[in-house]
């Protein structure tokens, strides 16, 4: 609005700006109704139920044990030995359902345990896609056994054949702590 002239007789230019407050208001409020939040997703893991008693480890066997190292340059250590990751689920499948019996691999599915440590340095893409591969490698055996003795996919299959599969191929995957930076013993 124009006001009229002054005490000097100039004219003065205001904007009555009592509205924009009430507008930016409303403005807020729409954005903060409207705005959905993404949610950070992380890995859907089960844990064992709490126990006070120390776990019994004379009973582990080391050709039971399938140790895979992510170490902080993201090379892939199992068993000693390197392996590329696009290696690691065959492998895995090998040494777990341990088809010609050689005695440096598991005895029984129900026996091998996979035992997973990575570096602090390690990236979490890398730590994903080997616990990716690990996680694959079960379900490829317990599909293949589901064709084998069902003849249909074990997605497919009733709670109770199911739980007999995973009875026969349990998922046991350990994670040790990650060791500090660079240090991979």
């Amino acid at each position: 609005m124009l006001k009229k002239k002054g005490s000097k007789g100039r004219m003065s230019n205001e904007i009555n700006a009592g509205s924009m407050a009430d507008i930016a208001f409303l403005l807020l409020i729409f954005f903060l109704v409207t705005t959905q939040i993404a949610e950070d997703k992380g890995v859907l893991t089960k844990l064992p139920p709490w126990s006070d008693e120390e776990p019994d480890i004379t009973k582990l066997k080391e050709r039971n044990v399938y140790s895979v190292l992510v170490n902080a340059n993201n090379d892939l250590l199992v068993r000693e030995k390197r392996m590329k990751l696009r290696e690691l689920r065959e492998s895995t499948k090998e040494f777990i359902a341990n088809p010609e019996n050689r005695p440096d691999y598991a005895e029984d599915p129900t026996v091998a345990i996979i035992s997973l440590k990575n570096d602090r340095g390690t990236k979490y893409g890398t730590y994903l896609e080997v616990l990716n591969e690990l996680k694959g490698a079960y379900n490829e055996l317990r599909d293949e056994k589901s064709m084998r003795e069902h003849g249909k996919p074990y997605e497919f299959l009733e709670r109770a054949d199911k739980k007999l599969i995973n009875d026969e191929i349990p998922l046991v995957i350990s994670e040790a702590e990650p060791t500090a930076y660079g240090d991979e013993n």
